[in-house]
Parts: structure tokens; sequence; C-alpha cells
């Protein structure tokens, strides 16, 4: 047959530990969307495995594709942010291990950020046929046509192979795509379990019952900035901004309430509220919605994209949370990190989201390179002040494909020797050192600052007062969970005992 199957590998219990079971979100997969759109619009038959979203696991998942003959598997390790991308390699490795024990004749392309950053290392580690560098839609079609009709695969754009004599081949270079619209609109959600996905607990703070159904969408592709743990542009070389049109966003949000019922969505872009001439008539036409006011829509912006008059809109737009990337609570760290906003800037920022009667997700990092107990223990206390509704802590990664990546590997410091390493929930998640501080510091200090934060009465109360009491009960039971951490258990030092 010359079916080919689009695969969403799983892996959450890895990534997540005991977290994936309930609290966060299921995602929509993105590009495996885009890659199956691309590939259905040009006529190629398609199958869609969400094996994440169905629980399959690695075994099961093999058969089910062995079921479908199919001619190439491609097997999408984007995850559902940039720096997900590495951690999904785990479970895409297992998908193609068990696939190649059953059927090894079966074709596998693997595509993601961490294999276009990585492409060779990729194709060592794992046994897979081909991997891409790039977006994946071209490669894709081109692999698929090549062993259609016998075509040379060293003329297939993006496609990096070994030949029979271990020599690695590089394709040419494959464009990535202008027109979203029309090559990447990913409106294949018929071929998807639409009853499995659910949004992260805290979006429906307040109606927790409402977190399925729930989709997420994007509107933009890439970033314009530079910031050094982000590896969002390795899949694309390039820092271009791209932006889909407003209509087509809006219809398919229209397509989604009315066909699936979802009321609950996640805007995927790394930055939405950024330019106003995209943001803002998007805005307009769901203000307009007859159901906009049922809609609870989430979205990135940075502290100093977000503007203050154009609140109340994104308010009547449905556009109940906004995450920010604050980053640090020490403006050296921050300016380190390409992130030169003021202490004040925030603290205005934040309210005037909050007074907009949107909530604010913060998102911080502990271990960017310029930190100490000092500077990490001022990013804490801002966090606790700021007093946003939900919060992120992250530890500093070297994700493959962003510049501290390259820095860690010309400094010699230690990276992760596993790809659920790069996973900030796992057990063996390993993050970087600083100049000042270990990574097995780091990592104590995030874990501690979690429990610290979400343990806080004067937020516990705040909750409460907001979004009632059973938020706050189940704020209190999230907190509960420990998880478990390799390089931290190894160590016998106790850190910042006097912090915290």
């Amino acid at each position: 047959m010359n079916d080919l199957v689009v695969v969403n590998p799983g892996g959450r219990d890895i990534i997540y530990q005991s977290l994936g079971n309930e609290l966060t979100a299921i995602e929509p997969p993105l590009w495996t969307r885009l890659i199956s759109g691309y590939l259905i619009d040009r006529q190629v038959p398609v199958n869609i495995l969400d094996t994440e979203a169905e629980g399959l696991g690695a075994k099961n998942s093999a058969l089910r594709i062995k079921e479908l003959s199919p001619l190439l598997v491609v097997v999408v390790a984007f995850g559902h942010q940039p720096s997900a991308s590495t951690q999904v390699m785990t479970g895409a490795s297992e998908l193609i291990d068990e696939l190649k024990q059953l059927d090894p004749n079966i074709k596998t392309l693997l595509v993601g950020g961490h294999v276009s950053a990585l492409p060779q290392d990729t194709l060592e580690k794992t046994r897979v046929d081909f991997v891409c560098q790039g977006e994946g839609t071209i490669t894709s079609f081109q692999l698929w046509r090549a062993l259609t009709e016998n075509l040379p695969l060293d003329e297939v754009k993006g496609l990096v192979y070994k030949d029979d004599k271990g020599v690695f081949v590089y394709g040419p270079k494959a464009e990535i795509s202008d027109d979203l619209d029309k090559d990447l609109h990913g409106e294949v959600w018929h071929l998807l379990p639409m009853n499995k996905y659910r949004a992260h607990n805290w979006q429906c703070f307040g109606e927790l019952e409402s977190r399925q159904p729930y989709a997420s969408i994007y509107t933009t592709l890439g970033c314009p900035y530079k910031c050094v743990f982000c590896c969002i542009n390795a899949p694309f070389d390039t820092n271009k901004y791209r932006t889909r049109s407003p209509r087509a966003v809006v219809n398919e949000i229209k397509h989604l309430y009315e066909i699936y019922g979802v009321k609950t969505f996640k805007i995927i872009d790394e930055m939405f509220v950024l330019k106003k001439n995209h943001y803002i008539p998007i805005c307009e036409m769901l203000a307009e919605l007859p159901f906009a006011s049922e809609l609870n829509i989430w979205a990135y912006a940075r502290v100093d994209t977000v503007k203050e008059n154009t609140l109340p809109l994104l308010r009547k737009a449905g556009i109940r949370w906004l995450a920010l990337g604050i980053e640090s609570g020490s403006e050296v760290v921050r300016d380190g990190a390409k992130k030169s906003f003021s202490q004040d800037d925030i603290r205005t920022i934040v309210k005037q989201i909050q007074d907009a009667d949107i909530n604010v997700m913060g998102n911080f990092i502990f271990g960017l390179p310029d930190d100490d107990m000092k500077a990490m223990q001022q990013t804490l206390d801002l966090a606790i002040e700021l007093r946003c509704e939900f919060i992120n802590f992250y530890s500093a990664m070297a994700y493959p494909g962003s510049k501290l990546y390259v820095d860690a590997n010309s400094l010699g410091w230690e990276l992760p020797k596993t790809w659920s390493g790069y996973s900030q929930h796992s057990y063996d998640c390993q993050p970087l050192p600083t100049n000042h501080v270990s990574a097995a510091d780091v990592l104590a200090f995030r874990d501690k600052a979690f429990h610290r934060y979400f343990e806080n009465v004067e937020y516990l109360n705040f909750v409460e007062k907001k979004f009632g009491f059973s938020t706050r009960q189940h704020i209190e039971e999230m907190a509960q969970t420990r998880l478990r951490r390799k390089i931290v258990e190894r160590e016998t030092n106790k850190i910042g005992v006097q912090y915290l």
C-alpha cells in the first residue's frame, strides 16, 4: 500500500511522572496536523495516530501502525512547545524501535525541533531511516513521492540519511512555507480523537469541569526575538515571524465551537500579543462572535509587548489568561538572557492585566547563567509579590537548537545524557549549572520554590476569593505531589537553607 501514517508519539509517564495523569494538558498535536493537511492537499493517502492522546504506549502504537501497512511513517517529535521537542524523542525512539521489530521494512521519517538541530546525532541514536532538517511538510511529501515513484532520495529537500556505506547524505535545503493559510492550515480535526483532549488544570480554575472539550490553535509561526534559552527557530533556521490571516484564525475557532463544542482554547504562538496589526483584527472579529462571552482562551505575551489600551479588547475576545515570560527577579540575570525590562515594568503590566479581568500565568526560570542563590531567591520573591493567578517555575535547560546549548558545549558543561533529561518534570531532569550554582542545587531550589509558592497562605486566600474554595482545595491537593529527582537524590549537600 502507498498509505502514509503521521504519528504523534507518547511517553507522558517518563516526561511528567505522575503529573501527566490529571494535571497537565493533552493537546491536539500542531505539527502532526500541519504536516497531515499539507499531504492531504497533495492527494497523499494519510492516516493520523495520536498515540499520546489515546494512551497507547509504544508497543500498541506499533501494532496499530503495522495493521495499516503504510509505505512511510512520519513520526512528529515537535512537542506542544518548542522546548518540549527533545523530551518527546524518548517516546518517538521507543515507537520506532517497536515498529522496526514488527516490520524492519516499514520506512520511517523523524521530524521535529530536536531532529532539525541534531540530525546526525538523531540518526546515530535511533533506528529511524530518515530525519528531516526543517518543518517537515515538503520533506514528508517529497520522500513519499520518492518511495512511491522510485525517485532519487538525495534530491528530497530537507532529508538527511546514511547511505549504504554509512556516509551522511544531506538533501537540498527545504524552504519554509510563506502562505500559512494555503500550506499550513492544519484542517484535519476530523482525523483526530477530539474527545481525548483536555486543557491544563489552571486554565479552568473556577470551572474545572470545562477542561474538555479543548483545542489548541496557532496564528503565527516563529519568533523575532533571540532569547538565549529558546530553541523555537531550530526547525526554521531563521528568525522569520509568519502570520495566518485573522479571518482564517477566527473561522477555525468558529468551526471548533460549532462542530465539537470547544470553548476552551490555547493559542500556541510563542508570541501572540506582539504585532498589533495581527492580533487586534483577530480579537475584534472574535469579540463580534455571538459566543464570545463563552470563550476561555490563553495566549503568550511579553512584558514589553502588552499595551494597556488593548487589554479590554483582548478580554472581550475571550482571552482570559495571558502567559508572561518574566524569567528572573534579577535585572542583571534578565539582561543576560536578553530580557531587558525593569522590575517596575513587570509590576505595572501584571497589575494592568489583572485589572482588565485577565488572569496572569507568570513564567520564571531558575539557573540562568548569571544566577546565584541570591538571584534565584529574588526571582522567587518577585513571583510571590506579583501574585499571578498561576506560575510556571522552570530550571534553565540548554535545549538543542538554543544559544545556551552552543555555549554549554563550548564551555564543557555537563548536559543530560538522556532525552527525557531535558524534561522539566522528569526523574532524570538535568538543568544547567550556572556560573555560581550546581545543576543539582538549581533543580532543588526550583522544586522547593514551587511548593513555597503554592503552599503560601496569602496566595491560597487570593485564589479562593477569586475562583472559589474548590479551586483552593484543588491547588492544595496538587501541591502535595513531590517529584523525585535523580541528581538531587545523588547529592548529599543541603542547599538554600538560608533561603525559601
